[in-house]
This record gives C-alpha cells, sequence and structure tokens, in this order.
C-alpha cells in the first residue's frame, strides 16, 4: 500500500480537495443537536453503505486477514470510534479554532507514541520542536480558560482524541500490508461503528427520533470528511505519509475560517498566539522528519 508509484499522478488538486472537505467536519458537527457518540456512529455506518459496492468487488481480499490481524483491525476501530466520540464532545464545549489547533498536534503525538511502543530515539533538536507546539497548545488553553471550564474541558477532549487516533494508526498500520486502502476503511469503519453502538446502547443513548435535519447532518458528515480520509489513503500509493502529515496543518486553518463565516467564532489573541505556535511546531516537525526520509534513502 505505502509503495510509490513512479508514474504518480498531479497531486496538489486532490490534497486541496481533501483539505476544504475536511475542514467542514467541525462545522457540521457545530451544526447538530445529536449527542457525539450518536453523530460518531452514524457517520461511521453510512460510510460503510456507501463503500459497499467496492467491497463487494474487494470481497476476497478479507481472506488474507489473519485472526492477528482481526484483533489488529477491531483494536484499531474501537479507537477510531473514540477518536470521533471524543472529538465530536469537544466541538459541543470550545471553539472550532481551539479544538481543530489541538488536533494538529497529531504528527506530534505519534512521535511520543512510536517512543513509548517501539523505544525509536529522537534528537534534543525534535524535542526542542516538540516542545514549542505544547507550549501553543497550553496558550491556547490558557486564552480559554476566560471563556469558561467548559472550553477547557473541550480542549481535554480534543487533546485526548489525539491521542486515540494516534492509538488507531499504531495498532492498525500492520494490518493494512495485506489488504487494499478500501477494505482497510471499510472494516475499521464498521467496527467503530459498532464500538459506538454498544455505547450508545449501555447509556441509553437514543439511536431514533431525530429531525430530518439531524440525518441530513448524519449524511453530509459521513461524505464530506469521509472523501478526505479516502483521499488520503489513494495518496499513499505515490507519496509518503509525512507528506500527507502536512494537510493536517491545513484543516485548522480551514475549518477557523469557516467557523467564522459560518458560526460567527471569534480567535482570541491567547488562541491566535497558540494557534500560531502549534501549527509552527508541527510544520518544522513535519519538514524535520521529511528530511531524515530523504537522507535515508
Amino acid at each position: 500500500m505505502n509503495q510509490k508509484s513512479h508514474t504518480a499522478p498531479p497531486i496538489a488538486l486532490p490534497f486541496t480537495i481533501s483539505i476544504i472537505v475536511i475542514s467542514f467536519a467541525a462545522i457540521f458537527v457545530k451544526w447538530s443537536a445529536a449527542p457525539p457518540t450518536i453523530l460518531a456512529m452514524y457517520r461511521m455506518y453510512i460510510a460503510c453503505f456507501f463503500l459497499l459496492p467496492v467491497i463487494w468487488m474487494k470481497r476476497a481480499e478479507f481472506k488474507k486477514i489473519t485472526r492477528k490481524n482481526w484483533l489488529l483491525l477491531v483494536l484499531s476501530g474501537v479507537f477510531l470510534g473514540l477518536h470521533f466520540a471524543l472529538w465530536f464532545s469537544s466541538l459541543e464545549l470550545t471553539t472550532v479554532a481551539s479544538s481543530t489547533i489541538i488536533l494538529a498536534l497529531q504528527p506530534v503525538v505519534a512521535l511520543a507514541g512510536v517512543f513509548l511502543v517501539y523505544k525509536e530515539r529522537t534528537t534534543l533538536s525534535t524535542i526542542l520542536i516538540i516542545g514549542i507546539a505544547f507550549i501553543g497548545v497550553v496558550l491556547v488553553g490558557w486564552g480559554d480558560i476566560g471563556v469558561g471550564r467548559d472550553a477547557i474541558i473541550g480542549d481535554l477532549l480534543s487533546f485526548l482524541c489525539v491521542v486515540a487516533v494516534v492509538c488507531y494508526l499504531l495498532i492498525g498500520q500492520n494490518a493494512v500490508k495485506t489488504i487494499s486502502h478500501w477494505v482497510y476503511s471499510f472494516t475499521v469503519f464498521l467496527f467503530a461503528g459498532l464500538s459506538l453502538t454498544v455505547y450508545n446502547v449501555i447509556a441509553g443513548v437514543a439511536f431514533i427520533g431525530y429531525p430530518p435535519r439531524e440525518w441530513g447532518i448524519f449524511l453530509l458528515l459521513a461524505i464530506f470528511p469521509t472523501v478526505a480520509h479516502l483521499i488520503y489513503n489513494w495518496l499513499l500509493n505515490y507519496v509518503d505519509s509525512t507528506t500527507i502529515s502536512m494537510s493536517i496543518l491545513g484543516e485548522p486553518v480551514g475549518a477557523t475560517v469557516l467557523a467564522a463565516i459560518l458560526l460567527g467564532e471569534r480567535v482570541t489573541v491567547w488562541q491566535l498566539i497558540g494557534g500560531l505556535l502549534v501549527l509552527a511546531g508541527v510544520f518544522l516537525f513535519l519538514m524535520r522528519q521529511r528530511k531524515s526520509i530523504v537522507g535515508s534513502k
């Protein structure tokens, strides 16, 4: 899956489309009045439904999945479901700017995860770059203190959702070597939906009774951001994961602009300073990772 093609197609347009559509995810969540776990559950199920025609054509690939990889896919799906539930809950409590800026920490947290799981060593300069990003997060949180206690909790949930998505990636990355990104995406989406279903049943969250407007949001949330994830998975055939991670920097910018236009949200001075530090730190981190990849070839 990660093997790059020698005849790579132009990637600027797919990247641009993916950044635009994924930036709408936070807006859709803000528009919805449904419980976050219901919103996340239906997003996963509807996305699976749209993938069914492709999955039917690739159904033979399921025979290649070993028992161990099935377990990895289940765990990966559970963490993906947790990621969406935490992030959607975050957006109910804090601004789009704060939540998506913290979300941009994903590659930085991923490095910490790799260090803890695989004991890979890192350099002092990388640690300093990571420090810059985390100082930015602290400043974003500091700016939200004046907004209220809920905003701080929302920032914390956003950070925890980053940890959850990193666990999803670390667990699932070994399970995609023998199957296509279509089968991988469908499988983890399905297990994410099932895990959220179990939670909603236990918590007594209503599955029905939502107005047509909410079902429209469920549909939009399943289509737009999922298109971005599928584009990213397809682009892995032509570029490395570090290049794709660069697009993470586009989401908080796009989402914040959309939130200002569609939701009337404003960015505070502390959020602006903290956000710039986060984006600068993540940018420097990704550029350093890119140099390491190029230098190892």
